[in-house]
């Protein structure tokens, strides 16, 4: 019996796997066999909207099918979407579409087997002893926000104690979550126990004070043992799809679990991996929290999706697409653009072809993904597939731990969306805010700027304004949290929403 399998349970209609417990198991016995899998990230473009999908997962799903057609062992790895606005259909899901789907797509867009649940669960929890805290006198204010897996404006801010303490609390979505992102990046229980412990839970008299310091966390811990689990499933061609965490690259991380990658690289020879919204979003997490970090893997290839009225709807943002894919391959990451073609567009494969190669890009990869899944990308795949199996594997980038959080924008915002550094703009209450955040680190004992940068920005711009000439192009940051558990310092970027609500469809 393969080792994996002592480690997998049925769980409904689908198994979860303990994955931390089979990679102690690795680690205790080097004789075990595994393999050793190469990443490909698939992207996308920055989309027009953010409510609509440019089908990422579709392209997962499509890609491994075409694979293992080929005879490749290659499987995926998506984001667990949440509960609100996404799963309700608005912007689609993350199990695909048509015929690259999976088996039980209903069971992915509603709660899978309730590690969402679970966690909000977990965090709201702490949140609670950080109240009793506040009544004990251990506490004067709560940081850690309390979690809702559906968005609700009216619980943005509240106050808890009403009439008495009046304590200032406010609730967040629960794939934004610290303890989301803390199940995202660890790699065993014992990890996330002290990333938990490691949480400020408020202030006493201006100072830090961290839930290890107050509380036995044991119990948060079992309240995430079936959570931490990544959830085995399938393409309705029967090729493995693991899905583990991680929506909102917006907002938060937008990346599936670390662990979950790492499972899948030892049991296939070629794991796609899925980040969430476009480049500049979830692939530039992938690179520069999880990779650089956190120690993940370097992708060998790259396929960043777009749509084929993308790159006629609005001339003014035409430029964006081209950047991604030549700020991939500048970075020795080969690079295949993918259109995904809705219906009635199979006409303009021709000119889109010609547009590519005047972009100078690889030959594109073009089908009806909905409609005719991995076939649709059978006859496509000579020069990825050369790519994957005759590329070097990919050096372990250098980590920016230890530069200045406003170098470290400034870096991201050359990086990632074309912007130079002394077009980083100031917003009023940044610098206050910045002060603030290295104040709470240093008091609890922190180094702000060894945390790793996650941008809050817009889904669907990666400037102040997409569509200003290029020399006119801005980023300007606005306020700074950090979150000592996850190892994180989130800095919200851009003059644009953080999270516009997509219209109901």
């Amino acid at each position: 019996m393969p080792l994996i399998d002592q480690f997998t349970t049925q769980y409904g209609l689908v198994r979860k796997i303990d994955a931390f417990g089979y990679f102690a198991q690795l680690k205790s016995d080097s004789s075990i066999e595994r393999k050793h899998g190469k990443v490909v990230l698939v992207t996308a473009d920055t989309p027009l909207k953010a409510s609509r999908g440019e089908g990422k997962t579709t392209t997962t799903i499509a890609l491994i099918d075409a694979l293992r057609a080929k005879g490749i062992d290659a499987a995926a790895v998506l984001r667990q979407p949440s509960m609100g606005i996404t799963a309700a259909g608005s912007k689609g899901g993350a199990s695909g579409g048509g015929k690259a789907s999976l088996t039980h797509p209903e069971l992915v867009d509603w709660g899978l087997c309730g590690e969402m649940t679970a966690i909000a669960a977990a965090q709201n929890l702490l949140v609670s002893f950080a109240e009793k805290a506040v009544d004990e006198g251990l506490l004067d204010t709560i940081l850690t926000p309390r979690v809702s897996e559906v968005p609700s404006r009216s619980l943005r801010q509240i106050a808890v104690d009403y009439g008495k303490g009046n304590v200032p609390e406010r609730v967040v979505l629960t794939p934004t979550s610290e303890l989301m992102q803390i199940v995202v990046l660890s790699r065993s229980m014992a990890e996330i126990g002290e990333r938990v412990a490691a949480m400020i839970a408020g202030t006493k008299d201006g100072k830090p004070v961290k839930y290890g310091e107050f509380i036995d966390l044991w119990r948060i811990t079992n309240i995430l043992l079936d959570a931490v689990k990544p959830a085995l499933t399938e393409t309705q061609a029967g090729s493995p799809v693991y899905v583990h965490c991680g929506p909102f690259a917006n907002v938060s991380i937008g990346i599936p679990s670390l662990v979950s990658v790492e499972m899948a690289c030892a049991l296939h020879d070629v794991v796609v991996v899925e980040a969430g919204y476009g480049a500049d979003a979830g692939a530039q997490k992938w690179l520069d929290i999880a990779c650089r970090d956190y120690g993940a893997q370097w992708p060998s290839a790259a396929v960043i999706v777009t749509r084929a009225t993308t790159w006629r709807d609005d001339p003014a943002l035409s430029w964006r697409y081209p950047f991604h894919v030549q700020r991939l391959e500048g970075l020795d990451i080969p690079t295949f653009p993918l259109i995904n073609l809705w219906e009635g567009e199979d006409g303009e494969i021709a000119s889109l072809r010609e547009t590519a190669k005047t972009l100078e890009f690889r030959d594109p990869i073009i089908g009806n993904l909905f409609r005719d899944g991995g076939d649709a990308l059978s006859d496509q795949l000579e020069g990825f597939i050369d790519a994957l199996q005759n590329g070097e594997t990919p050096a372990q980038p250098h980590s920016h731990r230890g530069m200045s959080l406003t170098e470290n924008a400034k870096w991201v915002a050359e990086q990632a969306y074309g912007v130079p550094g002394e077009r980083v703009l100031l917003k009023d209450g940044f610098s206050a805010s910045l002060a603030q955040a290295r104040d709470l680190c240093a008091d609890a004992g922190l180094n702000l700027d060894e945390l790793a940068f996650v941008a809050v920005k817009s889904p669907a711009v990666m400037t102040d304004n997409d569509s200003a000439p290029e020399a006119e192009h801005t980023v300007t940051l606005k306020k700074v949290e950090v979150h000592a558990g996850a190892g994180l310092v989130q800095v919200n970027l851009t003059t644009s929403l953080t999270t516009p609500m997509p219209k109901i469809v």
